[in-house]
Parts: C-alpha cells; structure tokens; sequence
C-alpha cells in the first residue's frame, strides 16, 4: 500500500522531468521496438529458409522489403509526431524554432539600426 510519502515521492520524480525528455524516452523505446522486431523478423526468414520454405536468393530481397517498409513507416510516423507537436504548439501558443528564429533576425536588425543612429549621433556631436 502507498503513503501519502510514498505518492508525493512518485510526483516530484515525474515533475523533473521536461516535456522534451519524457518525449525522447518515449521515442527510444518505440525505437528498441522496432529494433528487436526486426531481428526478430530476420530469424524468422532465416528459419523459413533453413526449412526450404523460401529460397535462400529470396532472404536478402525480403529482407530489403522489410527494411524499406520500416524506413517509410517510420518517416511517416515522424511526420505525423512533428504535425501533431505543432499543433500542440499552436494549441498553447507556444514558440517554435521559426519564431525564435524570426525575433533573432528582428533583433539583429534592430541593433544594426542602434548602432547606424549612434554612430549618426556621434558624427553629429562632432561637426
């Protein structure tokens, strides 16, 4: 049975963890998954092929097959997260990398114009 100890110990543990960690665990597991499907996959083909099942000539075309449906599962997949990250984003109003990076450029520009207007300033004094 859990104490209130207990249960206050297990919300601190998920509390220091960020978003982007609890995401990147997530991600890594799928990953080792996928992984051990794979092999999995591959010794199977290996026993249909020591059982005559399939021709040895067939394993490694299979095998390829294999490989790129995993390949364009997985970019699909990825594609999707990062959809429905974005909309997450959106949902919260959160910034993304482009919006960091449009304030960065108006930043930049900004300083350039300080700097122009100081320097037109001190010519200014100086005359």
């Amino acid at each position: 049975m859990e104490t209130p100890v207990d249960e206050k110990k297990g919300k601190e543990k998920w509390e220091d963890y960020s978003f982007y960690q609890i995401a990147r665990r997530i991600m890594l597991a799928g990953i080792g998954a996928i992984a051990i499907t794979h092999d999995e996959l591959e010794e199977f083909i290996d026993r249909l092929v020591e059982r005559g099942e399939i021709a040895k000539k067939d394993r490694e075309e299979l095998i390829n097959e294999i490989r790129e449906r995993r390949k364009k599962h997985l970019t699909d997949e990825e594609n999707y997260f990062h959809k429905r990250m974005n909309e997450v984003f959106e949902r919260f109003h959160m910034p993304t990398k482009n919006d960091f990076d449009e304030l960065s450029e108006k930043i930049l520009a900004l300083e350039k114009k300080i700097d122009e207007l100081s320097k037109a300033k001190q010519r200014g004094g100086n005359a």
